[in-house]
């Protein structure tokens, strides 16, 4: 007889219990952590940008982890803001795992770090089953993307705290329906708020850099209804093995 081991789960409860270490560690230290969701090309590195530049306009101690496959690009844009900022490369993997990030964190993070922003691997699949220890998780999207991409990614917008439009700008331009797009929003996350931002005329970052503020002093945060029930549905497998090989790039 045979017996079928659900590896996927046991790694996915694994990490949970990790990151849980982790949100424990930073509220210890009085850091707030807000992870960003978004799929590649959907302005979240540009409004980040915006939003690291108020920080140090305003003297809050901010700092950055940014994830990608390839480069350090979105490093070095991040890092023109002051802000102490770390690329790490994923080796591959499509997402961040709690204990891929809190080796990348120990001996690096300051001290006296307020915020800490996570700019996730581009993706709305794979990084929404993955808690990494945030206090905030950010789902954003653009205007370029589809009224229904709320949709056709539910676990990415159903778990978010926060939903941010990006190039809200350009919604005219392009045809947006923002009605629609708030309705699939509603439809998969009730209750949760819609931001719209703009990194190109400042519209929204006030509000968005407010609202993160407002988490770092213990203000409420939204709880979406799926919180609890993750769909940990994953068409492709991960390993452990494979996290093993993330790359440092500093």
């Amino acid at each position: 007889m045979c017996q079928v081991v659900d590896v996927r789960q046991a790694v996915l409860a694994r990490n949970d219990g990790l990151a849980e270490t982790l949100r424990t560690e930073l509220r210890a230290r009085g850091t707030t952590m807000v992870n960003l969701l978004s799929s590649p090309g959907s302005g979240k590195t540009a409004l980040l940008e915006v939003v690291l530049a108020r920080a140090t306009a305003e003297a809050v101690p901010a700092a950055a982890v940014t994830a990608d496959l390839a480069t350090e690009n979105d490093a070095a844009r991040l890092s023109r803001s002051g802000a102490p900022v770390k690329q790490v490369h994923t080796g591959g993997l499509c997402h961040l795992e709690a204990a891929q990030l809190r080796g990348h964190l120990e001996g690096w993070l300051p001290d006296d770090t307020r915020v800490l922003f996570i700019e996730n691997v581009g993706n709305l699949v794979c990084p929404a089953s993955y808690d990494l220890g945030e206090t905030l998780r950010v789902a954003l999207m653009s205007v370029t993307e589809g009224e229904d991409k709320p949709l056709k990614y539910p676990s990415a917008f159903g778990l978010a705290n926060l939903v941010v439009l990006t190039k809200a700008d350009l919604a005219e331009a392009v045809g947006f329906d923002e009605p629609a797009f708030l309705a699939a929003v509603r439809q998969v996350n009730p209750g949760v708020d819609v931001l719209r931002t703009s990194a190109r005329t400042g519209l929204g970052v006030a509000a968005l850099w407010e609202r993160v503020l407002e988490v770092c002093d213990g203000g409420p945060v939204h709880r979406p209804p799926l919180a609890g029930h993750r769909d940990r549905a994953h068409s492709h497998p991960h390993t452990e093995s494979a996290d093993r090989h993330g790359v440092d790039a500093h």
